[in-house]
């Protein structure tokens, strides 16, 4: 049953009436080098014992890295940026920017509020939406250095009698496939976005999003083939809170967001639907030539360990940063997130593999990056960050309509590194 949006209305807005506005590079701030500890290419090249069906992905060499030059000026990444809003309409985009020598760049383009023609908050917070994922992944791998749980063992073992019959047997699905994406658990999101207006408002318990997903017929046995299900996070997130006997979310903070001082990232309060620091408006539209109506508003109890979090481009390139260097799993265990599996289309730009909650990005320039990506309607997030130090994360406040605009954020990323 959806909630009805009467304490805060949807405003529907002409974007066209509102002409974008440009922040330059020159006027943002410059971070200091990364004080992150750099692990040696001995170490990146550990790999664990896997399915035979599972590959390790190539990583990119330092030939590699040093033929991609660094990464572009900011002025030539400020343009890309602005041809996001100029060219294909989404009404602001945001990015952060790590260059060889560990300086971040903060970029954004466009306006922050349609209504108004507020400038876009340099760094501000978006809903990141899957990126959420790889926190869980790494926390549930975190449980599995401390001997709390086995990524071989099945689901039945942490949560006995929760996933049963056809559609899912936790009998035989383990934690591993959960966490890559192999499970055949199908698929609940699309059943709450279908009509997302409607539900704008709606909050929804984890269990309500299993008993949806679990109402329908299974993608695939287990371990057959990737298939990307946000049904795989919820089981994951009720197996944190399982084993640990605390909320998810707490895992996540004392984990993760507290020991990398990730102070603009948070896990929403139940019933919480307002951003809490400054941020861009986000915008959904049902088809290229609807309407932006602002979603900024909205219960994200729908994406939950699935897609929950709140973060800025920075603290999400900080993130990633670390959890590649090694500053949040041992060698052994980042090793096992890395190992990965055919993941065809999990990129607009083309096949890639996918390891636990982490996902490869090619690059132009040669070699490969790691990554997640976000979808949630209002924002979009696409990012990667090399072995070597580089890497970018951009954002945009509406969904993509046509998979060339999907192809063009994806591009930004690539070009900000390259």
């Amino acid at each position: 049953m959806s909630v009805p949006p009467e304490t805060v209305p949807p405003e529907t807005v002409h974007p066209e009436t509102v002409p974008p506005e440009t922040v330059h590079p020159e006027t943002e701030p410059v971070r200091p080098t990364s004080s992150l500890p750099r692990r040696t290419w001995a170490t990146l090249l550990l790999a664990a014992a896997a399915l035979t069906t599972v590959g390790t992905t190539s990583l990119l060499s330092p030939d590699a890295a040093e033929a991609g030059g660094g990464h572009r000026p900011a002025h030539a990444v400020q343009d890309e940026l602005d041809a996001l809003v100029a060219e294909d309409g989404f009404p602001a985009a945001l990015a952060a920017v790590r260059g060889a020598d560990g300086r971040v760049h903060d970029l954004t383009a466009g306006v922050g509020d349609l209504a108004t023609g507020e400038r876009v908050p340099v760094d501000g917070q978006v809903r990141i939406a899957s990126n959420t994922k790889t926190f869980v992944a790494t926390v549930v791998l975190q449980l599995v250095g401390e001997g709390l749980v086995d990524l071989d063992a099945p689901v039945e073992t942490y949560l006995p009698g929760l996933v049963r019959g056809p559609r899912g047997d936790g009998t035989v699905i383990t934690v591993r496939q959960l966490l890559q994406h192999t499970s055949g658990l199908p698929e609940y999101v699309d059943v709450l976005v279908a009509d997302h207006l409607a539900n704008q408002h709606r909050y929804v318990e984890p269990h309500q999003l299993l008993d949806i997903a679990l109402a329908r017929p299974a993608s695939s046995a287990p371990g057959t083939s990737w298939q990307y299900s946000n049904t795989n996070y919820v089981l994951a997130g009720l197996l944190v809170q399982e084993v640990t006997g605390r909320p998810v979310g707490e895992e996540i903070t004392t984990r993760v967001i507290e020991p990398l001082g990730l102070e603009d990232t948070y896990w929403p309060h139940e019933g919480e639907q307002v951003l809490r620091e400054d941020h861009p408006h986000g915008y959904h539209r049902t088809g290229p030539a609807a309407e932006f109506v602002d979603v900024s508003v909205q219960d994200p109890s729908f994406g939950w360990a699935a897609g929950q979090l709140v973060s800025t481009p920075g603290d999400l390139l900080e993130f990633f940063t670390a959890l590649v260097d090694g500053g949040l799993l041992t060698p052994e265990l980042l090793a096992e997130m890395q190992t990965t599996v055919p993941a065809p289309d999990a990129s607009a730009r083309g096949d890639e593999l996918y390891g636990l909650g982490l996902q490869t990005f090619t690059l132009s320039c040669g070699g490969t990056a790691w990554t997640h990506g976000g979808d949630i309607p209002g924002y979009e997030t696409r990012s990667a960050v090399t072995e070597d130090g580089r890497g970018a994360v951009v954002a945009v406040t509406a969904l993509p309509t046509e998979i060339e605009q999907y192809v063009h954020v994806e591009d930004v990323v690539d070009a900000a590194i390259c």
